[in-house]
């Protein structure tokens, strides 16, 4: 899948090193957050999670993610990530991350609606899902310009990798 600026791939053991310097650069960020982001995380960690991802990817279930590359540079940049929920309904959870340097670029936003298409179009999802802390002001900010609707807050249902409790808010889109 591509847009004018990215190209999203499937999980690929070709952007290990790429992905674990961009989590390494961005380590502050994505910690507060992430909980798989931490001192511990290793390179065979990385690479025993991709394989994971690609074996779901191929049979399209549980959590897998396309590599978000930037067109004109080669980079890898982030992750946007999918989660098959209930093939049933169609309902599948998108999750995302990008490198702090390229923050604030439109990047993710690009790459949500490039996922959402690929649900809606290849996959004929009724309903998306976008999950995240309530502290996680960015992150509610991309779900809401890519036109997703606030839907809950649940109180007190996560603890982020800090200790903290935090609550858990619901942006959602429905098949049109």
């Amino acid at each position: 899948m591509e847009s004018e600026r990215l190209q999203l791939v499937p999980p690929s053991l070709k952007y290990t090193e790429s992905m674990l310097a961009v989590i390494e650069e961005s380590k502050a960020e994505l910690s507060q957050f992430l909980p798989w982001v931490s001192e511990s995380l290793t390179k065979s960690d990385l690479e025993a999670n991709t394989k994971d991802a690609l074996e779901n990817f191929s049979n399209f279930t549980g959590e897998f993610w396309f590599n978000v590359i930037e067109k004109e540079t080669g980079r890898f940049i982030g992750a946007v990530g999918f989660i098959v929920r209930d093939k049933s309904v169609p309902y599948f959870e998108i999750g995302y991350w990008l490198r702090t340097s390229e923050t604030g670029k439109g990047y993710i936003s690009e790459a949500v609606k490039l996922v959402e298409q690929y649900a809606f179009n290849e996959h004929a999802a009724q309903r998306l899902e976008i999950k995240m802390a309530s502290s996680n002001l960015k992150s509610q900010a991309v779900a809401k310009r890519c036109g997703f609707q606030f839907e809950a807050s649940l109180a007190n249902a996560r603890r982020l990798p800090s200790g903290e409790l935090d609550n858990t808010v619901i942006y959602a889109k429905m098949r049109l």
